[in-house]
């Protein structure tokens, strides 16, 4: 039986409001992120009755670090328990990482169109692309045995979105992820919750 991945996506950061590329950057969650890790622990509240019987894999960077916290608190659960797992990771931008995309057309156009060209299949200079990171994680599912709540990044939830949800990987690659919200992965499908 395919394992039911309860995802959560960090909550806001100051970079998310300025449309920064994060990527691997290790960027702090902001007043307003905090409030939605806070929601997205609610949720999940709403739709597992024993979210403590589950493990929690949770990425490495602080800001999916202090939305799992948050979350975990919010519904009465210690708050530092949980799996750091590096292969949770946003895909890297490389060195695209802190800029915006108006800074990137001024100094790399030509990569720009490259890449929303192929959303999907594009690597920045010395980064990842989505197929990149599909393999990362499709390799990481090969080791998820159990129902889980996972707590990561909006790339994370695109190869999912194909690696779990039979999405295509044109769809996914625009696909909104949101935060404050739960995304269950269950049965071939992807619902908000």
């Amino acid at each position: 039986m395919v394992p039911t991945l309860y995802f959560m996506r960090h909550g806001e950061t100051d970079w998310n409001v300025e449309a920064r590329l994060q990527g691997q950057r290790d960027i702090p969650l902001n007043d307003v992120g905090r409030v939605q890790a806070e929601e997205a622990g609610r949720k999940l509240r709403d739709v597992l009755a024993h979210p403590e019987d589950l493990p929690w894999l949770v990425s490495p960077l602080s800001r999916t670090r202090e939305t799992a916290e948050i979350a975990r608190d919010a519904i009465g659960l210690y708050p530092p328990y949980y799996k750091l797992d590096e292969r949770l990771k946003e895909l890297t931008f490389g060195d695209w990482e802190g800029k915006t995309w108006p800074e990137l057309r001024r100094t790399d156009n030509a990569g720009v169109d490259a890449r929303f060209a192929d959303k999907w299949g594009y690597a920045p200079p010395n980064g990842e692309s989505y197929d990149m990171l599909c393999k990362r994680i499709g390799a990481w599912l090969d080791t998820v045995e159990h129902d889980s709540i996972v707590v990561s990044h909006g790339g994370v939830a695109r190869a999912l979105f194909v690696l779990r949800a039979g999405m295509k990987p044109h769809e996914a690659s625009d696909a909104d992820i949101w935060q404050g919200k739960l995304l269950v992965f269950r049965d071939g499908r992807a619902d908000w919750v």
